[in-house]
C-alpha cells in the first residue's frame, strides 16, 4: 500500500501526527485522511495510526520516506499523545468542576465569598491561601455536619482533590489557628452586608402568589460568647416567611437592647408593601413610625412593657364588638388539642392616643384553650397584637402563626448547626459564625423551595445534612441546584 502511494508520479510526504480515534477533530482544509495503516516492517508493534499526506516534496529513495516516518513516530510517542491527553484531561475537569451551573447556589456562595473584603496585608506577608477559598471550605464544611476548626480542616484534607479540581486551596488546607485568625480578622458588618446582598437575591427567587411578604422580626442570645459584663450578645434579626431565610442581622450594643437595633435593621430592609412582625419589645414609637417611612405594615404584640396602652385596651374591648371573628380548630398538633379564635376591633374608640402612633390602629385579640392529649391537662392563653392593616380576622390570624417561623429558624440554628455549643472568645468571631451560619441555614432553604417534587420541599434540615455529608459528590449534587 505504501508503494502504491509513493509510486505515484507526484509523490507525497507522510508524516504521523498522533494516534487518534476520531478523524473529524483534524482541520479539514489543510489536510486529508488516508487510511488507518498498520506498518509491520521494521515496527511490528506499531499502532493503527492516522496519517496526514500534503502535496510539498518528492522522495527520491524510500529509505527517506521511511526515516521521516519513524521519526513521526518518535515525535508522536514522546511529545503529542501524552499532550493530547493532558488537554482532553482539562476539558473533563472544566466542564465537571470549574465551570459552575449558572444561576446555582454553589455560583452564588462562591460570588458572596468572593466579595468578602479582604483584611490582610496582601502586598506583604506570606499569604497563602486566598481568604475566598477559607470561607467556602468553612461554609461547605458546617453543611456537611463539621463543627469545630479541627473537623473543618479534617473535611478539607479529605477532599482536597475534589477542591484543588475546582481551582481552590492551591496551596493545602489552611491550619486551625489560620481559620482562627480569619474569624477574629474579617470585617462583621462587611460581611453582614454581603449576606444581606447574597439573601435578596435568594429572596427575589421566592414567589408569594402576590400577596405581601411577612417579615419577622426576633432576637436571639448567642450563649456561645459572653461580653465583658457577663452577658450574651444578642442578634436581632428580619427573616423573610416566604424564602425561609435571614434577611438581615444586628448586633445589640454591650450597653444596649432590641429596641435600639430594630431600627437599624429596618434601614437595611427592603420592605416596601411587606408585613413586619415583632414582639412585644418592638412596641416603640420608634420602630412604628420608621416601619411606615418604608412604606410597610405592622403586626406587633402589645404588653405590660407599655402599661397604659395595654391596659386602656383592655379594658375598653369589654365594651366593644369585634368587626371580624376567625375561629381554627380544634387542630390535633405537637400532642395537644388546640382551638384558637381571633377578634379584630376596629382602633377607633379603643385606643386613647392614637396620634402618637400615627393615627388609627387594629386592635387582635387572640385567645386559645390547648388540652394536652397525654394528661388531659386544660390551658388557656390570651395576647393582644396591634396591626396597622385592616380589621380581617382570618388574614391578621394567619400572619400571627407565621411569626413563629423565625423562632424555627432559631431553633434550627441551635439543633443542627449547633450555635450555642461553639465558643468564640471574641464579639466579632462569633458575628462573623453566626453570619456564615445563617448562609448554610438559607442554602438548605433555598434547596428546598428550587425543587420540584414534594417529597424534597418536605425533607427537613438534619435529613439534608445526613444526606450530603456522605461524599462530596453527593454535596456539589446539593450545590449545583439551580
Amino acid at each position: 500500500m505504501i508503494s502504491q502511494i509513493i509510486g505515484r508520479k507526484n509523490h507525497w510526504r507522510c508524516t504521523r501526527l498522533f494516534h487518534l480515534k476520531t478523524p473529524k477533530l483534524l482541520p479539514k482544509n489543510a489536510y486529508f485522511i488516508a487510511k488507518f495503516l498498520k506498518f509491520a516492517d521494521g515496527d511490528a508493534e506499531a499502532p493503527l495510526s492516522v496519517f496526514l499526506f500534503h502535496y510539498k516534496y518528492h522522495f527520491k529513495e524510500a529509505e527517506e520516506f521511511f526515516c521521516v516516518l519513524r521519526l513521526g513516530f518518535c515525535y508522536a510517542k514522546i511529545i503529542i499523545i501524552p499532550l493530547i491527553y493532558n488537554i482532553f484531561a482539562l476539558i473533563i475537569y472544566k466542564k465537571k468542576h470549574f465551570f459552575y451551573p449558572k444561576g446555582s447556589m454553589m455560583e452564588r456562595l462562591v460570588d458572596f465569598a468572593s466579595s468578602a473584603p479582604e483584611f490582610r496585608r496582601v502586598s506583604k506577608g506570606n499569604i497563602r491561601h486566598r481568604l475566598s477559598d477559607i470561607i467556602v471550605l468553612t461554609i461547605l464544611a458546617r453543611a456537611s455536619k463539621c463543627l469545630g476548626r479541627a473537623e473543618i480542616v479534617a473535611f478539607g484534607k479529605h477532599n482536597l482533590g475534589r477542591f484543588r479540581s475546582m481551582g481552590m486551596l492551591r496551596n493545602g488546607v489552611p491550619s486551625e489557628s489560620t481559620l482562627c485568625r480569619v474569624e477574629q480578622g474579617m470585617d462583621e458588618l462587611a460581611l453582614a452586608e454581603r449576606m444581606t446582598e447574597l439573601m435578596e437575591t435568594f429572596r427575589g427567587e421566592a414567589s408569594c402568589n402576590g400577596e405581601a411578604d411577612i417579615v419577622c422580626v426576633d432576637g436571639k442570645a448567642m450563649r456561645g460568647t459572653t461580653q465583658g459584663n457577663g452577658r450574651n450578645p444578642d442578634m436581632v434579626s428580619a427573616y423573610s416567611c416566604s424564602a425561609g431565610i435571614t434577611l438581615a442581622t444586628e448586633m445589640c450594643g454591650e450597653k444596649s437592647n432590641e429596641i435600639t437595633a430594630v431600627p437599624a435593621l429596618l434601614d437595611k430592609l427592603d420592605i416596601p408593601g411587606a408585613i413586619v412582625t415583632a414582639d412585644a419589645m418592638s412596641m416603640q414609637k420608634a420602630v412604628i413610625d420608621k416601619i411606615r417611612e418604608r412604606s410597610a405594615d405592622f403586626v406587633i404584640e402589645l404588653k405590660a412593657n407599655q402599661r397604659s396602652l395595654r391596659y386602656g385596651v383592655e379594658d375598653s374591648i369589654k365594651t366593644h364588638t369585634p368587626v371580624r371573628v376567625h375561629t381554627e380548630g380544634p387542630v390535633l398538633e405537637h400532642g395537644r388539642i388546640e382551638t384558637r379564635e381571633y377578634r379584630a376591633y376596629d382602633g377607633h374608640g379603643i385606643i386613647a392616643d392614637r396620634d402618637r402612633w400615627g393615627g388609627n390602629l387594629t386592635v387582635v385579640e387572640f385567645l386559645s384553650e390547648t388540652v394536652r392529649k397525654s394528661t388531659g391537662d386544660r390551658t388557656s392563653e390570651r395576647r393582644l397584637y396591634m396591626s396597622s392593616l385592616p380589621p380581617n380576622a382570618a388574614r391578621l390570624g394567619s400572619v400571627i402563626r407565621k411569626h413563629w417561623s423565625i423562632e424555627s429558624m432559631h431553633w434550627s440554628l441551635d439543633c443542627h448547626l449547633k450555635q450555642d455549643g461553639i465558643k468564640r472568645k471574641t464579639t466579632r468571631s462569633a458575628r462573623n459564625l453566626d453570619t456564615l451560619q445563617r448562609v448554610v441555614h438559607a442554602l438548605f432553604s433555598t434547596w428546598r423551595r428550587r425543587r420540584k417534587k414534594r417529597a424534597d420541599k418536605a425533607r427537613g434540615t438534619a435529613e439534608l445534612m445526613r444526606a450530603i455529608s456522605v461524599s462530596f459528590t453527593n454535596l456539589m449534587r446539593f450545590m449545583n441546584q439551580k
